[in-house]
């Protein structure tokens, strides 16, 4: 542990998910925050004061270590820029690596980011420290396909590494909330969810529990949050299991835009309808922070704080969506 017991952090992708968590976890520098990434400004500046709203912090990491793809791939990136900023922004304390293997060497948490990409890469960004034993953060979404996910799981039992990935969805505490007036109109026969894939898959689980028996993707056409061709409507099937909506959930993943990145959920019988509140940019960190105390406390006990198969489980349901919406059927979770 660093100096004061603080938590060393190995920083991959320096993209805004990095300059959105960093300044929970420590002390960074607002000009720079101003600089370069303005669209997260909003959370520490005067406009949560003038809301009266608090921006949770969790301040017992220190980011010792940064490094992003650009920054190997000079040919590209002759700049190699995000991860100098992202350094600049904790004042240039951070040592910016040149290599992926480097980041994961004397941390005690590596901490791997992901704004708007799709999870492909997570398997080889997170090998190298799960080999080495460092815990092990990984962003949303775990894996983009349920083969790397359950790889993934397999290398942190087989090297003793505890791992951790989770969408702030999955347990955000405004989604608890909602979930909390079911008993208005219970018991709940239909649930809906309004948002981008993975989140969306989150939410659903949060509210309406695990469990899914099958996966129908029920359009062609349709944009994610980062704008791919993908996923528009997906109806999960319970399969009549009791405690869950009997009709299922249906996920409106291509439903367009929203104010601040909000989600919306409703959940209906034959007693009526109700409806979330938005879920978005002024609920996230709240959902943040507490995803930040696991990780600290993944850090210090080495232990899971979720069951992996919960972190396999969004990735299953993603991966026979797109089966389905290639076969035109649904598909058994089982069968993925």
């Amino acid at each position: 542990m660093a100096t004061g017991g603080k938590i060393r952090v190995g920083m991959i992708n320096c993209d805004l998910h990095a300059f959105y968590y960093g300044p929970l976890m420590q002390d960074y520098n607002l000009d720079v925050l101003l600089k370069y990434w303005r669209v997260v400004n909003y959370y520490f500046s005067d406009v949560f004061a003038a809301e009266k709203m608090r921006v949770p912090t969790v301040r017992m990491f220190e980011i010792v270590k940064v490094w992003d793809p650009e920054t190997s791939d000079v040919a590209r990136h002759p700049d190699r820029k995000n991860a100098e900023h992202l350094s600049e922004l904790f004042f240039g304390r951070p040592t910016v690596c040149r290599n992926l293997d480097e980041v994961s060497d004397d941390v005690d948490l590596v901490f791997i980011a992901n704004c708007g990409d799709n999870g492909s890469e997570h398997l080889r960004l997170a090998t190298p420290g799960i080999r080495k034993g460092v815990p092990t953060f990984i962003d949303k979404p775990f894996a983009y396909d349920v083969r790397d996910a359950r790889a993934m799981a397999a290398l942190a039992q087989k090297h003793r590494t505890p791992i951790l990935s989770l969408s702030m969805l999955r347990i955000s505490p405004h989604g608890d909330r909602f979930r909390r007036r079911f008993e208005e109109i219970a018991p709940v026969e239909f649930g809906t969810v309004r948002g981008g894939w993975v989140h969306a898959i989150n939410l659903a689980l949060n509210l309406f529990g695990s469990g899914i028996e099958k996966v129908n993707c029920m359009a062609d056409k349709g944009y994610d949050a980062v704008g791919a061709n993908t996923l528009a409507c997906i109806h999960l099937d319970y399969g009549g299991r009791r405690g869950h909506p009997a009709a299922g959930v249906v996920l409106h993943c291509g439903a367009g835009g929203t104010d601040h990145c909000a989600y919306y959920a409703s959940a209906s019988s034959a007693r009526g309808t109700i409806h979330s509140g938005p879920i978005g940019d002024f609920e996230f960190p709240d959902a943040a922070a507490k995803i930040l105390r696991m990780v600290a406390r993944m850090v210090r006990t080495r232990e899971p704080q979720v069951p992996y198969e919960e972190m396999v489980e969004p990735i299953s349901i993603a991966t026979a969506a797109r089966r389905s919406q290639k076969a035109r059927a649904p598909i058994r979770l089982k069968d993925v």
